[in-house]
């Protein structure tokens, strides 16, 4: 199997946040990889993880970043396969990191999700493949299809919910 999402993070110590992403993906079954890089420890195996990207198969790259946040925006500059950064929390609640992912020269775009969002990051990296596979748009169209019935079942668990003053 070879992957077409490449899932980075600048160590093992985002896991926890970036495992949301693998498991999206996993349920969606898109074939991924994982793997710690980082833009101040190891800048020659970034630059080459990102140049080789395309060439390997991938189609989209997943960047998770705490702190200074450099890797999604060093990956960006060095390929052109879409860079998704995802901003882990640490200092200033993931201000910090946030603000380093968005904050992007013209040029070298990086799309961004919410601090500590994985699974948003996941969700986008899916609808980018879906829109040339067939099979992933059909997983999409079913997941998002199964979003809208949970709301639909909380605002059924609600409506049996009784207060004295409650008119619904």
């Amino acid at each position: 199997m070879t992957p077409i999402v490449s899932i980075i993070m600048g160590s093992t110590s985002d896991l926890p946040v970036m495992e949301k992403a693998c498991k999206f993906l996993n349920d969606m079954q898109i074939p991924f990889e994982v793997n710690a890089l980082s833009a101040h420890r190891t800048p020659e195996a970034v630059e080459r993880f990102a140049k080789e990207a395309k060439g390997r198969g991938i189609q989209v790259i997943i960047a998770g970043a705490g702190m200074s946040a450099a890797l999604p925006g060093v990956v960006a500059a060095n390929t052109t396969v879409p860079v998704i950064g995802v901003p882990i929390k640490g200092m200033l609640d993931g201000l910090d990191a946030l603000l380093s992912i968005v904050q992007m020269p013209p040029g070298i775009p990086v799309a961004t999700v919410g601090v500590n969002g994985a699974m948003n990051a996941a969700i986008l990296a899916a609808e980018m493949i879906a829109l040339s596979n067939a099979e992933v748009a059909t997983k999409m169209e079913e997941y998002k299809a199964g979003l809208g019935a949970k709301i639909e079942k909380a605002n059924q668990d609600l409506s049996e919910v009784k207060y004295e003053y409650k008119t619904n």
